[in-house]
């Protein structure tokens, strides 16, 4: 079957579905894909010391100066492929998401040899790391300086998304690629703000279009927090309606965690491990009480000593744990930073975090398939 009439027969039809079909008809069928450009321990071996104005363009503060980042053009050629539902293991359910499956004789190279989950760990869950790759687009739609997402109308930035993914799962036929919106929910702030938590959360009607948009289009939703001087728990509370839902997950950007007297963006914010396994329990009871898929808990960190204690944090059978290496800078800087906050620490699995206008060289999908272990979580800035 044609790749999109496909994707329309497995996948209702909503109202802001209508575009994004036609757009994916010129972006995935005919072959298009790959990078927008702009055109998963610690250890003193390698200095990963950034600047708190690296950590502004890495996500949060909405006062002071940020760097602005800008999507660019696609012009990176990949073939595009079906769009594939499977069932759930677990629950024998269709998946809650859609993978761009891409036959092999189209791929645009040998998938990845080496393993996905750090070395001495294991997955024992049903979620979507087990068989697939997540490619996400990363921001906040009101703050267009914060990440594609607020850099175009909701419906481009979707079309975007599907040929970006696209282009993994050419390089990784073995392994599909997801969709994926890391919608920032919380962002940190130097104003504390009323109630002194330096936190702006995203309106609840802006995560509502997002959560629309991800679920007409197959795609899944990850809910990231930025905490201020709120706890983990906290922000999952208030969240918890949309982390019921079987396509939401959750992130953590740590580095925007301070304690009381410091402020996001000024001081560098730490997260204990403790706290990460809190968020562990608190969605693998959310998985167990509402009876809903396994879930993804993907931890931002861009510098050695953010997340301390991280031998506390242990994925469950309902959640898969991801180490996010994030930050920008040259290629050797970025795949170092990578060996160290994720290689090293035997967690679960890695995840990358590339940008398109702060890298001097945006590192192809191919390229980054390269990294051991092999990301399956790839985040775009």
């Amino acid at each position: 079957m044609d790749p999109v009439k496909a994707y329309v027969a497995k996948t209702p039809v909503g109202p802001l579905r209508v575009l994004s079909i036609l757009l994916t008809a010129l972006l995935v069928c005919v072959g298009c894909g790959g990078g927008q450009e702009s055109s998963e321990k610690e250890d003193e071996k390698a200095s990963t010391t950034s600047e708190v104005t690296q950590q502004e363009a890495t996500g949060g503060i909405t006062s002071g100066e940020t760097t602005e980042a800008s999507g660019g053009e696609t012009t990176t050629e990949a073939s595009g492929g079906e769009i594939n539902e499977g069932t759930s293991a677990a629950a024998g359910a269709e998946k809650p998401y859609t993978a761009i499956v891409v036959p092999a004789d189209e791929a645009s190279g040998e998938s990845p040899s080496g393993d996905v989950l750090v070395e001495g760990t294991e997955d024992l869950s049903d979620g979507p790391l087990k068989e697939n790759r997540l490619v996400a687009y990363y921001g906040n739609p009101l703050e267009g300086a914060m990440g594609v997402l607020g850099e175009t109308d909701p419906e481009t930035m979707m079309a975007n998304l599907i040929e970006q993914t696209a282009a993994y799962s050419a390089a990784d036929p073995e392994r599909p690629a997801v969709p994926t919106i890391e919608l920032i929910a919380s962002t940190a702030q130097r104003d504390p703000g009323s109630d002194g938590s330096f936190i702006q959360q995203l309106p609840v009607e802006s995560i509502e279009e997002y959560a629309t948009l991800a679920e007409e289009n197959g795609a899944l939703l990850i809910l990231d927090v930025q905490l201020g001087t709120l706890t983990v728990p906290e922000e999952i509370e208030v969240l918890r309606d949309f982390l019921e839902r079987p396509y939401v997950h959750l992130a953590i950007d740590t580095e925007y965690s301070v304690d009381p007297g410091q402020v996001p963006g000024v001081d560098l914010g730490t997260v204990d491990g403790s706290e990460i396994a809190d968020a562990v329990a608190m969605l693998d009871q959310l998985v167990e009480e509402e009876g809903i898929p396994d879930k993804v808990l993907l931890v931002h960190q861009f510098e050695s000593g953010i997340v301390t204690n991280k031998q506390l944090i242990e994925p469950t059978a309902n959640v898969e744990v991801v180490l996010n290496a994030d930050g920008f800078g040259p290629v050797e800087d970025k795949t170092t930073k990578y060996d160290i906050l994720v290689a090293e620490e035997p967690i679960q699995y890695g995840g990358f975090k590339l940008f398109y206008s702060q890298d001097p060289v945006l590192l192809s999908p191919e390229q980054v398939l390269q990294l051991d272990p092999v990301p399956v979580v790839i985040n775009y800035q």
